[in-house]
């Protein structure tokens, strides 16, 4: 698959989530702060990139993340709504870039870019797949 053939600069996605305990830099690591841990909002980041462009996949293809330059910005507190938000900005033959956004009530807590690579699960699947 080319994405080139399907994908389109600014093809976009949004996603929402309250902060649960569990996703807090306190739940991971004792003695830290119940806030928004950094990973977590990466992850939200490259799901909201994902969704942006799985219906325009063929059949058999999925993206895998290969690249995040992020910064996380303000600390967001358990309860709190966060919302990220992923914007296509480059379409190559393998490798689709965005610009990744996340903001909770009050303010923009997280900025950067992502990039996904084109995988064909068959092929991955014979390479990597259990042995």
């Amino acid at each position: 698959m080319d994405a080139r053939d399907a994908i389109k600069t600014g093809m976009n996605a949004e996603r929402s989530l309250i902060v649960p305990l569990e996703r807090t830099v306190g739940h991971f690591v004792k003695g830290m702060p119940m806030v928004f841990a950094t990973p977590m909002m990466i992850l939200e980041m490259e799901l909201a990139s994902a969704d942006a462009i799985n219906a325009c996949l063929e059949p058999g293809w999925v993206t895998v993340g290969t690249e995040v330059d992020i910064r996380h910005l303000a600390a967001t507190p358990v309860g709190a709504t966060v919302r990220t938000v992923a914007r296509v900005v480059a379409v190559e033959r393998r490798v689709i870039r965005f610009e990744v956004e996340a903001f909770d009530e009050k303010r923009r807590i997280g900025e950067g870019r992502h990039a996904r690579g084109l995988v064909n699960v068959e092929s991955f699947t014979k390479q990597f797949g259990a042995k």
